[in-house]
């Protein structure tokens, strides 16, 4: 690591870093980026590009090159220090920057920023905890028998009017502002009558007509529609029904159970059915249950959480939302115009789930503390295995480029918690949940406790002694 770091911790679950980089690294970006100014400038006697980084900085000056240099590279110390520091960061860091180095110095920095609080346990082992058993209603059954004979379904033209769930065979031509556009017009378009496929709107105007009938239909386009030109517009297509035909669903029997799986009666598919879908819950009911089990173990402990922390933690979740709206190539902007809300408005309803979500870091970090959990270098390979096989590497390869980087901490410190979630599930006994929801309704004085004193303190129940 090139970065030298020491850490203060400060009240509220603050730290300080002390950061310093050796001069060798500060000349050494300083040079950086003398030759990429280079590139840009031009000087006469020199070629466009071919400007030396030393005429760079007899030029526009050794502070204005280091002045950029610090600029382009403390993100990466930045990252450096934190990493060394081995702390978890909330929200965004204080940065002071004092003056620029001489030749020859070091460049001190500091960093001020909001980590993961710490937790005074109580009891972690031995809770009980809810967990309820896997049950399919008959209804649920039923509707994946019907999915199945969905798919075994023939469709015959018939001589009638379109009635929901039929399929309209059609032509159609869409207009805006009496414009056609792009992807307003199809032939021969096998449309099914309450399918939902095509805009809010469209099937339910089309059900009555009969095959060689024209009809207007007229829809608004929604307000975040992918195409951001038709976005909130209003539309008019003409449709014209060329055949309307009816689904006829296989009669539900033992035929139809042979011809649709592996089974010779309805009844061994139904039971199938039944016990794949019990099996798909039972994973649900764990990661529950572990979940439950962390929440039961941070309303033991003892966490402060002030409220800028919950803050800034809901902030991180509404920023989260907003980066993964931006990849599926969404507008995050409109998407909370559409919502009706604010972003202030939005960042205060995540707070309780903030609170709750620090309130889990915190008791596992310090489960991991109490219990002494460490990662060895073979649980890190073997962790590694699938993202190596899937990049086509070796798993040594890969750990070897993360210790080298500093980037082993964070997966080290992910498979200790991992650890630690474990070892609270492991000594906790599953009960009824209707029995741990009347326990946790019963008063009891070790209750009455002061706001904040909990790992499931929100910041709706005042803001905490401190």
């Amino acid at each position: 690591m090139t970065v030298k770091t020491t850490i203060t911790e400060r009240p509220d679950s603050r730290v300080r870093l002390e950061a310093e980089v050796p001069s060798e690294e500060v000349e050494s970006s300083l040079q950086r980026t003398a030759a990429a100014m280079g590139r840009e400038l031009r000087i006469p006697g020199f070629r466009k590009g071919k400007v030396p980084g030393p005429m760079v900085i007899q030029r526009v000056g050794r502070e204005a090159v280091l002045e950029q240099a610090v600029r382009d590279s403390l993100p990466e110390w930045y990252e450096q220090a934190i990493l060394q520091a081995d702390v978890k960061t909330i929200g965004d860091p204080q940065l002071d920057l004092p003056d620029l180095p001489s030749p020859g110095e070091a460049l001190s920095f500091s960093i001020e920023v909001s980590v993961t609080p710490k937790a005074q346990l109580g009891t972690y082992k031995g809770l009980e905890v809810g967990k309820r058993e896997p049950s399919v209603p008959q209804e649920t059954i039923d509707q994946e028998i019907e999915r199945l004979r969905d798919g075994f379904a023939q469709v015959e033209s018939v001589d009638r009017p379109i009635a929901e769930g039929d399929f309209a065979v059609v032509d159609f031509k869409g207009t805006v502002d009496g414009e056609a556009f792009q992807g307003g017009e199809a032939r021969d378009y096998m449309l099914e009558i309450g399918g939902g496929r095509l805009i809010e709107g469209f099937e339910e105007q089309l059900i009555g007509a009969k095959a060689g009938e024209t009809r207007t239909v007229k829809v608004d386009f929604p307000g975040e529609y992918h195409a951001e030109e038709l976005a909130g517009k209003p539309a008019e297509f003409e449709v014209e029904i060329k055949d309307v035909k009816e689904k006829e669903l296989p009669a539900l029997d033992d035929d139809f159970a042979s011809d649709a799986s592996e089974f010779e009666t309805l009844q061994e598919l139904r039971d199938d059915i039944e016990h794949k879908l019990e099996h798909a819950q039972e994973h649900s009911i764990e990661d529950e249950f572990r979940e439950a089990v962390v929440d039961a173990a941070a309303a033991e402990a003892t966490i402060d959480l002030p409220d800028e922390l919950v803050t800034a933690r809901a902030e991180e979740m509404l920023a989260r939302m907003e980066q993964a709206l931006s990849r599926a190539g969404r507008d995050p902007d409109a998407f909370i115009k559409t919502s009706g809300k604010t972003r202030e408005v939005l960042i205060e309803e995540a707070k309780p789930d903030a609170a709750k979500q620090l309130a889990r870091e915190s008791v596992l970090e310090a489960v991991a503390d109490a219990e002494e959990l460490e990662v060895s270098d073979e649980e890190l390979l073997d962790a590694l295995k699938g993202i190596a096989e899937r990049e086509g590497e070796k798993p040594e390869k890969m750990l070897a480029k993360l210790v080298r980087g500093g980037r082993d901490a964070a997966l080290r410190n992910d498979l200790r918690i991992r650890k630690a979630v474990d070892i609270l599930v492991e000594n906790a006994s599953p009960i009824d949940p209707e029995k741990a929801n009347a326990r946790e309704k019963l008063w009891t004085p070790d209750k009455e406790k002061e706001p904040g004193a909990t790992g499931l303190w929100t910041p709706e129940e005042g803001a905490p002694d401190r």
